[in-house]
């Protein structure tokens, strides 16, 4: 029988399975078996029934976030002994199924008071959803625990208090099909790590960089575990030397032959985009970002007694000593610090006196090895520069704020500032004879995850400048083109303004809905002249390379459709389980290519798990592949880039960041598990992607 009502619930018995807590400790949240219980269930444009010991949910799709909440029995549990919750998840429907599982305190709102996991679950697959319960980080503990976003001991910045949960909701976001779904054994279980006092915490990472009161599988424990470690991955490469049938690019070899320019082009091709690599070969950019050797490095100022030992700076590791400033965020935002890499600082311990020649070799043939083509975003000239596989550059010159504007990384550039095609002209003009006119470069990625806001944001924030910014007075003689009087143009918006000097002066934007063509067509005009300038100023030096636009991070269908009229291609970096369904706007034709995403557990010594969250270094494998076999499978998209190469620091780089999102670790050890993925999906990748 199928329920679908707004309070509707089933029988639910706690039972403790191991009364003992030990690493099999495990607390049964509900018994399916005992029947339905009103009052404790409530659904969101969905229905149910229970199936023996499971759960059977059907979600629709009228609903943002369409699901289940399962209400705590007695109102609350204390789930303070335990690590995590499990549910097991079938797939009963022939669509993949994301499903997200959160975990709610009083007061849950999405964002805080709850923590929210969520995994990928293929057709007929039967998966095991977790929630690690991070707890919510004590204040005197957070004052020493600075310049990081995540922390051990299973602390969180925004955490919960795990003897005080009141729900648990399973829903699918957004969704475009209809799910059905089984749960069961929702349940408690591990142990939660005990907590250490400050002076038995610190210090708390060893000489190597890695975190000190743990242990895992490949975790480097002496000194002699480097050489253990290169002699087995130099076992690993020889067994492994690359796909057949590619060629010296990494294009399809074996596959049609196009027309070969020299360089790298696109080409629809049998209804799918691909790019053509310079000896016309289908060529599809699998790589990734950052490559380089100070992906490990992070600021030490005002907090050395987090690490055990740092080397001398008069030595020979003195080198990877250096200093920053002015971090878009965090602790360290505004100030000087010192830095330390601990990744070079291994690599020297690793290879030697020639660390830095070895590393940049090894890196080719890694990628080559891992069925990989492409050294993408961020990375080292002097590893991309010896011209082994083919790479992308990055243009990241910067004009004058528009001063009304505002996002996460900084405020937007003013396009109608001559400063702007200065700034880009300049850098593109230091390419020349490096990376201009390479056939082992594809192309251009010109900035990163700009603040595009909404349809109107940029023509907004230049209302809200001064009167002296540019693109405001732009945008004004746009409007007195339109308008000739101030008087029709106060008609139309619903304003007052006593002159053109008087809407000059002021920074107070007008009812967005009364203003919306112009502020849309200005909004136009400006995105437009953006990639215009940019495309212009890397074809006037580097007219046989490839555009890539921006990496949109945050996007609107105005600014995608401004990108398609210029790009060659159009870059998204999305940090999601799949982009099966990522498509241009409608009527743009253009091919697309993803510059970030990534997965991460903490299963292997690190803090954070990074903007995607895994169970444990196998389900990390597995997002892998699906990951890049939905893009594969997507007739638009023509690459993909994984974020990043080599883990960040354990104690974070500048702005905080910590996660674990390498395919390297910090001591330069592949994680096993994501480069057998990775090899397994890209040896393969041409065949998936014509079948």
């Amino acid at each position: 029988m199928w329920y679908n009502m707004g309070a509707f619930c089933f029988g639910m018995v706690a039972l403790l399975l191991c009364p003992a807590l030990g690493s099999t400790a495990e607390l049964l949240l509900f018994d399916l078996t005992n029947g339905l219980d009103p009052g404790l269930l409530q659904t969101a444009d969905a229905r149910f029934e229970r199936v023996g010991a499971a759960l059977r949910i059907a979600t629709g799709t009228q609903g943002r976030w369409p699901g289940v909440t399962l209400k705590a029995p007695q109102g609350r549990w204390n789930l303070e002994p335990f690590a995590e919750i499990a549910v097991d998840v079938l797939n009963k429907d022939n669509n993949p199924l994301e499903l997200n599982l959160r975990v709610d305190n009083p007061g849950a709102d999405g964002q805080n008071n709850c923590i929210t996991v969520r995994t990928t679950i293929a057709p007929g697959q039967q998966k095991t959803l977790t929630a690690t319960l991070e707890r919510t980080i004590p204040p005197a503990l957070k004052e020493k625990l600075i310049g990081m976003r995540g922390y051990p001991l299973g602390y969180a910045e925004r955490g919960i208090d795990p003897a005080n949960i009141t729900q648990l909701i399973l829903f699918v976001g957004k969704p475009s099909a209809e799910h059905l779904f089984d749960i069961s054994r929702i349940r408690a279980q591990g142990t939660a790590q005990p907590p250490l006092p400050p002076d038995r915490l610190f210090p708390m990472i060893d000489s190597f960089g890695q975190y000190m009161h743990r242990t895992w599988p490949g975790k480097t424990i002496t000194a002699e575990d480097f050489a253990r470690h290169r002699q087995a991955e130099e076992k690993d490469l020889a067994a492994h030397p690359g796909p057949t049938g590619w060629n010296r690019y990494g294009g399809w070899a074996d596959g049609p032959k196009l027309k070969a320019t020299g360089f790298f082009r696109v080409e629809k091709h049998k209804d799918r985009w691909w790019l053509v690599d310079p000896e016309g070969c289908l060529f599809w950019s699998h790589g990734p970002d950052c490559v380089r050797t100070s992906t490990g490095y992070t600021p030490i100022s005002d907090r050395l007694y987090m690490f055990a030992e740092l080397p001398p700076r008069d030595g020979p590791f003195g080198v990877f000593y250096g200093t920053g400033r002015n971090a878009p965020h965090g602790y360290y935002k505004d100030k000087a610090f010192d830095t330390f890499n601990f990744t070079g600082a291994n690599l020297l311990r690793k290879y030697g006196p020639q660390w830095q020649q070895t590393a940049a070799e090894l890196a080719h043939r890694r990628l080559r090895s891992w069925g990989m083509n492409t050294i993408a975003n961020w990375s080292d000239p002097d590893i991309y520069l010896l011209r082994r596989t083919p790479y992308t550059a990055t243009i990241s010159a910067r004009g004058k704020p528009l001063l009304g504007s505002e996002g996460y990384w900084g405020k937007f550039d003013d396009v109608f500032d001559p400063s702007f095609e200065q700034a880009l002209r300049q850098a593109m003009a230091r390419e020349k004879d490096r990376t201009a006119g390479d056939p082992w470069c594809i192309g251009y990625f010109v900035h990163n995850e700009l603040s595009w806001g909404d349809e109107f944001s940029l023509a907004v924030a230049a209302l809200r400048s001064p009167p002296e910014q540019p693109a405001k007075r732009a945008f004004l003689e746009d409007l007195q083109r339109k308008y000739q009087t101030i008087d029709k143009l106060n008609q139309a918006w619903g304003t007052r303004h006593a002159s053109w000097e008087d809407l000059l002066r002021s920074t107070d934007p007008p009812d967005v809905k009364k203003a919306a063509e112009d502020l849309g067509a200005f909004y136009t005009r400006t995105a437009e002249r953006y990639f215009q300038i940019c495309r212009d100023s890397v074809k006037q030096v580097a007219p046989n390379q490839l555009y890539l636009g921006c990496r949109f991070a945050w996007s609107n269908p105005r600014a995608v459709i401004a990108a398609a009229k210029y790009c060659d291609v159009v870059s998204f970096n999305r940090y999601s389980r799949s982009v099966a369904d990522l498509r241009m706007p409608p009527g743009c034709d253009k091919p697309m290519i993803i510059g970030e995403f990534h997965f991460g557990a903490l299963d292997r010594g690190m803090f954070h798990p990074g903007l995607v969250r895994c169970a444990d270094q196998q389900e990390r494998a597995e997002a892998y592949k699906q990951y890049i076999r939905s893009a594969l499978d997507n007739p638009a998209i023509v690459g993909a880039h994984w974020f990043q190469y080599g883990d960040q620091a354990t104690t974070g780089r500048p702005d905080g960041e910590n996660y674990q999102i390498g395919l390297l670790d910090i001591c330069d050890t592949p994680y096993p598990e994501t480069i057998a993925a990775v090899r397994e999906i890209g040896y393969q990748m041409y065949s998936i992607r014509v079948r």
